[in-house]
This record gives structure tokens, sequence and C-alpha cells, in this order.
């Protein structure tokens, strides 16, 4: 007869484990780790924004961010604007908040990677904040 009690025990104990996370989880935790630590130990050094401080029609000074999803693009045709716009949603320490790329930008910013904006804009879109480059800021890949 086949003794069931050691599969038992090891269905139990796997059950009680913590689930596996993958590369990348660590990954964006240890960066948002280090970016909280940073200013702790440093508070002078860094002017950087976060997104619990955002507010609507505000201008963002330095805002990073880790990207964390990257929607379609979409062609734009208006009279201030017309060539490719995508939508993506970030997040720093403090929250999360959705992001609007434009042309080159669509192609060079993926999932997971770090960015800055810096010189850009702070909207209010669906009672949700939304924060982009606009026409004069720039936008900086830190880290993939």
């Amino acid at each position: 007869m086949f003794d069931l009690l050691p599969l038992m025990l090891t269905i139990q104990i796997m059950a009680k484990q913590k689930p596996r996370r993958t590369e990348a989880d660590h990954r964006t935790k240890s960066i948002l780790k280090s970016m909280t630590d940073s200013q702790k130990t440093n508070p002078g050094l860094s002017n950087r924004q976060r997104v619990s401080e955002l507010s609507p029609n505000q201008e963002i000074n330095r805002l990073e961010l880790v990207v964390l999803r990257t929607y379609p693009r979409r062609l734009v045709a208006s009279k201030n604007y017309t060539g490719q716009l995508a939508a993506a949603c970030g997040r720093d320490e403090t929250g999360i908040v959705g992001i609007v790329l434009w042309d080159e930008q669509v192609d060079r910013v993926k999932t997971g990677d770090i960015i800055r904006i810096e010189g850009g804009w702070c909207r209010s879109r669906n009672e949700e904040l939304v924060v982009s480059t606009g026409k004069n800021g720039r936008l900086y890949i830190l880290d993939r």
C-alpha cells in the first residue's frame, strides 16, 4: 500500500511557503528601496519630486518613475499635435501615476525602465493624475 503521509506533509509545507518572486519583482523592490534609502541618508542632495506631492496643473521639475506598463500607440491629429501618442503608468515609492509618451518616447520607453521627467507637466484626467514632458520637457531613461 502506498503511504500518503510524506506526500501530504510536502503539500502542507509548500502551501505555507511564500510565493516566489521573479527577478523583476526583486529588481523593482530594490530600486524603490534604494530611492527611499537615498532620500533618508541625503535629504538635501535631491530635489526630486514624488508622486504623492503632485497636484493638477503643476510643473514637474524632476520626477523619477519605474514604468509599470506601456499601452499600445495611437496616431493623433489635432491642431496642436500630429503624431504618435501612447499611455503608460509608472510609480515611485509613494504612488502610481499615468504617463503620456510622445513621438520617439513611444518607441524608447519600455516596461521596467526607470525614467526621469524634467520640465514637464501634471494634469488630472478622469480624477487621476497624469504626467508628461509636454513640448518643452525632457525624458531620460536612467536604467533598463
